[in-house]
């Protein structure tokens, strides 16, 4: 166990498998005080017993402004401050140019934009009265180049990564840094349903789709390897700790050097 978070309250959304359960894991052991969200009760309560004392599920669909609010104020009621909001949840969206409806849109942007739009703005009066924070919005290399993702989900993980950076720079004063991480191919249960989904498959059927996926995304970096949950709960914990303190309006790529190969390489795969 260390200290890196000591003292230090986290809100997390789309805590309930993946990025954000693994981050979780992470800042519990790092000393946080950690507040979980997610739409899985029965996932939630179980990872924040398993964590203890110091980790509480909130139950919450970040699609819904009343339930980011909510989850800030529970935040606020279990612990007293709130120091660090890792702007998570999120999922896949399949759409093509010629088919796209506008219901596929706004949902898209409701769960991937607004949320993180909304959960920074419910974060901040807390964080001015803390005296700063720290905002992690998780986006994608699909927000930076073509074929790392559907269109839709692309555009608008393009549309996290600038408005995290416009963020940061507004409230760089008030000492609150906004930061973006973009991953890569990291395995998650994203790629074949998300965690409502993988909620529904044994645990030797979600075992057995991981080690076929971890193998399929290794071919898509030059390192040859799999990303891993635990590689960007890392590089959150980096952005929220006091290493990161002079880190601000910076995306982080966490993609084994997927955005430097050349696009013949990335199309031939």
């Amino acid at each position: 166990m260390g200290n890196r978070l000591q003292d230090k309250v986290a809100l997390i959304t789309g805590g309930t498998s993946g990025i954000g359960e693994a981050t979780a894991e992470l800042f519990v052991a790092e000393g946080a005080r950690v507040v979980i969200t997610g739409r899985s009760e029965a996932k939630g309560a179980g990872i924040a017993d398993r964590l203890g004392e110091h980790c509480v599920y909130v139950r919450a669909d970040v699609t819904r402004e009343a339930d980011i609010a909510a989850s800030v104020d529970a935040t606020l009621e279990r612990f007293g401050k709130l120091d660090v909001l890792f702007n998570n949840a999120g999922a896949g969206v399949r759409t093509t140019v010629d088919t796209i409806t506008a219901a596929q849109i706004e949902e898209g942007v409701r769960l991937l934009l607004s949320s993180v739009m909304l959960g920074i703005r419910y974060a901040v009066e807390p964080m001015k009265a803390n005296g700063g924070g720290a905002i992690i919005n998780n986006s994608s290399i699909a927000g930076l180049r073509y074929r790392q993702g559907d269109l839709l989900y692309s555009a608008i993980k393009a549309g996290v990564t600038h408005y995290s950076k416009l963020a940061g720079v507004e409230l760089g004063p008030y000492g609150i840094r906004v930061n973006i991480i973009s991953p890569g191919a990291i395995a998650t249960p994203i790629f074949w349903g998300g965690s409502e989904r993988a909620n529904t498959l044994s645990d030797e059927e979600n075992a057995r789709k991981m080690a076929k996926l971890q193998r399929n995304l290794a071919k898509a970096t030059p390192m040859r390897a799999s990303g891993l949950a635990v590689d960007i709960a890392e590089a959150a914990l980096y952005l929220a700790s006091d290493s990161g303190r002079f880190v601000n309006a910076h995306d982080l790529i966490v993609d084994g050097g997927r955005t430097s190969m050349f696009e013949e390489q990335i199309l031939e795969e």
